[in-house]
């Protein structure tokens, strides 16, 4: 049941798909992982420490804080919508324009996303959970708009590593 989206003020077309996803993918972790990352973490930073490299001993902190502070909340969630003029994330309005192409890495039940190469520079890929939706109408509909990037097959190296060492 397609609706249109106001978002502020700007009409963002009729959302053509839509569904609900957490802001990022929270892991569980067992006391063997914690025993793990807490040794790797400890001995980076005593490496730092040792060779008076303060900064980066600065940065290994802020990065365990960072994480641990991630463990303690639950992701927020947030809608997702493919409208007729973009896409929606949370409270992001994002216009064709914004993107070079897409691609899909759909690999159950492990891989099931949906991914855009942005034309910014800081934020170069948007990463979307397809969850259960069924990514053959998804990438049919997009199709109109952008380029599927045919090449991407498997997730990108740094979502891997992140899915692998649970720490995204």
């Amino acid at each position: 049941m397609p609706q249109d989206f106001l978002n502020g003020n700007v009409n963002v077309g009729e959302a053509v798909y839509q569904w609900e996803v957490k802001e990022y993918e929270k892991y569980q972790r067992g006391r063997r992982w914690y025993a793990i990352m807490g040794f790797v973490g400890i001995s980076i930073l005593a490496y730092a420490l040792v060779t008076s490299n303060y900064l980066f001993a600065l940065i290994v902190a802020l990065f365990g804080i960072i994480l641990f502070l991630f463990d303690m909340q639950e992701p927020a969630k947030v809608q997702f919508a493919i409208t007729t003029t973009g896409i929606i994330l949370g409270e992001k309005f994002y216009r064709w324009s914004e993107f070079d192409n897409f691609w899909i890495v759909y690999a159950p039940p492990e891989v099931k996303n949906l991914y855009f190469k942005t034309n910014g520079v800081f934020r170069h890929r948007l990463q979307v959970p397809l969850l259960d939706s069924d990514p053959r109408p998804v990438r049919d509909y997009i199709g109109r708009f952008l380029n599927e990037d045919l090449e991407q097959e498997e997730e990108p190296l740094s979502d891997r590593l992140a899915r692998v060492f649970k720490i995204h």
